[in-house]
């Protein structure tokens, strides 16, 4: 009997010069293991560290992607337009959206709550999944928290435009003033202001933090090429000689250089600093973990602590939990599945088995979002309160019958095809349905919003529609995500390099002998395929 290590045997199996990915029906890469006796490889086709250090790095200091700037330039427009948006809303008044009376609140609080669920995978992923030790999180793990970064950034836009006058945003903190007035500390949206920030503060030192070892790294590859000029510019065309104006060299390693040893602050590979790195991340993992509970908690206390059929229950919380983690990890998948096509070697890190693992979570919580759906109905006809039957009736038959059934699609239905496996290993089909939830998780915030059109009065009833600045504010609001987001994967490591390395199965402290061989590597160790243990070999070594 081998008394190799899970990973150590499926990495025997697979090492290959080549990647396996897509010749193989069943396991696809190799990863998608049903034998319980075999671990499935988080790491495919890299045998050394070296290689894992190449390959990411390599993805920032190699030439930039050919997809890549038409990409960041449409981005930034975009960007640009949803920076115009907010211009004009600030100089001409909230009067430019849809906002009517008695609906108040309209796709900027849509927004907010959509931006803020986004990023809640993050924070599960690096903190939850971290203290679980499921170790296929390495992969992922540095998307998911730059992911939560960005969309908070885009989420704190909408609160400080929403409440019309932009230039006393500033009294949303309670910051001492010569008036005395202080912020309504009952008020939920104030609540929002702590919980959105301290998520936002916390979830920045992880990823800042967790980056600060790869950065160093860059650093030290940077001063290997310190003073090694390169050319930047349009490529040089045939017959287009007046494009050669615009080329110019730069010392960019140099540059790289300062700019990541800044970043790194002072970092050296040293025990001490591992020692205190490990503690840190662990600290800041265990306090993140009762964010992913309390920051959607609270953003559905907006809704909840008012007195509005539909909205005054107690399933809040947790239904704004479970759809928070359900569209967050739809997002990772909507960003990861295009970068692991576009970035080469990011398969060998981002396997099948991760994808199908992501595709399991929706599924669940999903399912957890359909069930609260049933319940809201449930709780209305039990509570016998006929404002709260109507606000429901009306809610899924009534004029936003449309976005009640897209968003019931979108989140309850389309999930469950992740039931099959199929369904779970075609890339293609997975990206799909990671849109198709980030749309029905959309019109989830928007249905809560639209009850607002039925208030007590029937007479004040109205038919809420948006703007066309509305629609561009929240389509700058995507820019404004999406540059962000090509920024990172431009300049900084996409992957957790270290934390890569310690899943794979040369980082086990007894992956060599005495003599150090690689047990189970050309018969040698007592270990080996070929050994003591091994099948042919005799004690001591094989053939």
């Amino acid at each position: 009997m081998t008394t190799l290590q899970p990973d150590q045997a499926s990495a025997l199996g697979l090492t290959r010069p080549t990647s396996r990915y897509g010749e193989d029906s069943e396991t696809i890469d190799g990863t998608l293991i049903d034998d319980p006796s075999q671990r499935a490889p988080l790491v495919l086709n890299h045998d050394s560290f070296h290689d894992v250090t190449n390959t990411i790095c390599g993805w920032i200091e190699n030439k930039t992607p050919v997809w890549w700037t038409p990409a960041f330039l449409l981005s930034a427009n975009i960007a640009g337009l949803g920076t115009v948006m907010i211009l004009y809303l600030i100089i001409t008044g909230v009067g430019v959206w849809g906002l009517m009376n008695p609906v108040a609140w309209g796709w900027a609080i849509v927004n907010f709550v959509w931006w803020v669920g986004i990023g809640h995978a993050g924070t599960l992923i690096s903190a939850i999944l971290c203290l679980l030790k499921q170790r296929w999180r390495t992969s992922i793990n540095r998307f998911a928290e730059a992911m939560t970064i960005f969309a908070v950034i885009c989420a704190g836009t909408f609160p400080g435009i929403h409440v019309g006058r932009v230039w006393m945003a500033w009294m949303l903190f309670p910051i001492p003033n010569s008036n005395a007035i202080w912020p309504n500390f009952k008020s939920p949206l104030l609540w929002d202001v702590f919980a959105v920030g301290t998520y936002f503060t916390v979830s920045l030192l992880f990823w800042y933090m967790g980056m600060i070892p790869d950065l160093a790294t860059l650093r030290d590859r940077a001063v290997a090429r310190m003073g090694k000029m390169t050319t930047v510019g349009p490529p040089r065309l045939p017959g287009m000689p007046f494009l050669d104006f615009a080329t110019i060299k730069l010392p960019i390693a140099t540059m790289g250089a300062y700019f990541y040893g800044f970043l790194s602050m002072g970092w050296r590979f040293s025990h001490r600093h591992w020692v205190n790195y490990e503690k840190a991340y662990l600290l800041l993992a265990g306090i993140s973990t009762p964010l992913v509970l309390s920051v959607h908690s609270v953003v559905s206390f907006d809704f909840a602590v008012s007195i509005l059929p539909g909205w005054h229950t107690t399933i809040f919380p947790p239904y704004f939990v479970a759809g928070a983690i359900f569209s967050g990890f739809a997002m990772v998948l909507t960003l990861l599945i295009p970068a692991r096509a576009l970035y080469p070697g990011m398969k060998d890190f981002v396997t099948a088995r991760t994808i199908e693992n992501m595709c399991k979570i929706i599924t669940l919580t999903g399912s957890m979002v359909g069930f609260a759906y049933i319940m809201e109905f449930f709780i209305a006809w039990y509570g016998a309160n006929d404002f709260e039957s109507q606000t429901f009736i009306r809610r899924a038959f009534g004029p936003y019958w449309w976005a009640y059934f897209a968003m019931f699609f979108c989140n309850v239905i389309s999930p469950q095809v992740f039931w099959f496996k199929w369904c779970r290993t075609n890339i293609a089909f997975i990206f799909f349905i990671s849109i198709v939830v980030n749309i029905g998780m959309w019109f989830e915030r928007f249905v809560i919003v639209s009850t607002l059109s039925s208030d007590f009065l029937p007479g004040s009833w109205g038919y809420y529609s948006p703007t066309a600045v509305d629609i561009l504010t929240f389509v700058g609001s995507l820019g404004i995500f999406m540059t962000l987001f090509l920024l990172f994967c431009r300049f900084l490591p996409m992957l957790a390099i270290s934390e890569v390395k310690n899943v794979m199965p040369i980082a086990d402290p007894h992956a060599y002998d005495d003599h150090g061989h690689e047990p189970g590597l050309n018969g040698h160790g007592s270990n080996g395929v070929n050994g003591t243990n091994g099948t042919n070999g005799t004690s001591g070594g094989g053939h």
